[in-house]
């Protein structure tokens, strides 16, 4: 399994609810998306860095995300581009299925 952690500077600091609603605003487009397993929106402390950490079957899957497009698509939402970070995961926790897991 591949991890993606995607950041971003915001041009102005979001409050917890501010983001909340933009978050769900948007989360519908990740639905059903082919080999995404689970994504957490995430929002600094201060609301001045905004992104996602998504859990990916495969590094491909993963990149047929990643496009121009979707730059376009984060850079026009929240205002500049964002930054990945692919990471290995080669053991998972699921604590709420109480298993270990391991690609």
């Amino acid at each position: 399994m591949i991890t993606v952690i995607a950041t971003f500077k915001l041009p102005k600091p979001l409050s917890l609810q501010e983001a909340k609603a933009i978050f769900q605003s948007t989360a519908p487009k990740y639905q059903d998306q082919q080999g995404l397993v689970r994504k957490y929106y995430i929002l600094s402390e201060d609301g001045t860095t905004a992104g996602g950490v998504y859990l990916w079957r495969s590094r491909e899957e993963a990149e047929a995300l990643y496009t121009d497009d979707w730059k376009a698509f984060i850079q026009s939402k929240y205002g500049s581009e964002p930054s990945l970070v692919y990471m290995q995961s080669p053991v998972i926790v699921d604590n709420t299925t109480h298993q270990v897991l391991s690609s």
